[in-house]
């Protein structure tokens, strides 16, 4: 099969690698930019500004977050010997751009923290949303995970070519102090920003109560309104953040 070869996800990808959570970013790495829309916007944040490089990580060279290009250099290193085929493949679509989400007026990008990366595999960029990726994606994923970043495969609206350093990863650099000190990480809830498949659970309990959303995985204004409403039903604190007792009286 040619590397290039449009196929179906595969099952049991990114096992133990979540996305990273919004709050998590934004309580760890500050905020990267003063304005967001679908653009690219520069990074404002100087203390953030501090940990931006522009290195040569194997295949080309990217601009991004020090521990992040740190890692995907790992990672190419370790493809380069176990599949030189696939690393003489590798491209890319950039990895630092301070933008929203595609289709999200409210959840920030993680490219805008430098931490995710789009990859072309022989100068082909996978479609995002058709439910098939590139051959040499899946065949790369692994190495991705290996390292504690998570496959954008994996989001509701399947996203093949994009690559993000995972919330467990973002923790475990928190906690050795790469980020610098002082700074306490926050406990790991879901709100507005956040996607992935927990939100997706998330909306699906709100809807067995009734909230009657669209399933899109993607922690917005809906989504909280639907969950401000439900905490007031239940005697909860109606903060539109999903904590540990909101998440256990939706059952989750």
């Amino acid at each position: 099969m040619s590397l290039n070869d449009k196929t179906r996800i595969p099952e049991g990808i990114n096992a133990g690698v979540s996305p990273a959570r919004q709050q998590t970013m934004l309580a760890l790495l500050g905020n990267p930019s003063s304005i967001y829309d679908d653009q690219c916007q520069p990074v404002t944040n100087p203390v953030l500004k501090k940990l931006i490089v522009l290195e040569d990580v194997g295949p080309f060279k990217v601009t991004g977050l020090k521990p992040a290009v740190e890692d995907m250099k790992l990672v190419f290193s370790r493809v380069a010997a176990v599949r030189p085929d696939l690393y003489a493949s590798l491209g890319t679509a950039g990895m630092l751009c301070c933008r929203l989400v595609r289709g999200s007026a409210t959840a920030i990008s993680n490219h805008s923290w430098g931490t995710a990366i789009d990859l072309k595999i022989n100068s082909e960029l996978d479609r995002r949303g058709d439910g098939l990726v590139l051959q040499g994606l899946i065949d790369l994923a692994p190495f991705f995970n290996e390292q504690g970043w998570f496959w954008g495969a994996g989001f509701r609206t399947e996203d093949g070519m994009h690559f993000e350093m995972g919330e467990e990863r973002i923790r475990e650099l928190h906690k050795a102090g790469v980020f610098g000190t002082g700074v306490v990480a926050p406990a790991q809830v879901l709100s507005m920003g956040d996607r992935g498949t927990e939100v997706v659970k998330l909306q699906q309990r709100l809807n067995a109560f009734g909230a009657g959303m669209i399933i899109d995985g993607i922690f917005g204004v809906t989504t909280r309104a639907a969950l401000t409403a439900f905490q007031a039903t239940k005697g909860l604190v109606p903060d539109g953040i999903a904590g540990k007792k909101t998440l256990t009286a939706l059952g989750l």
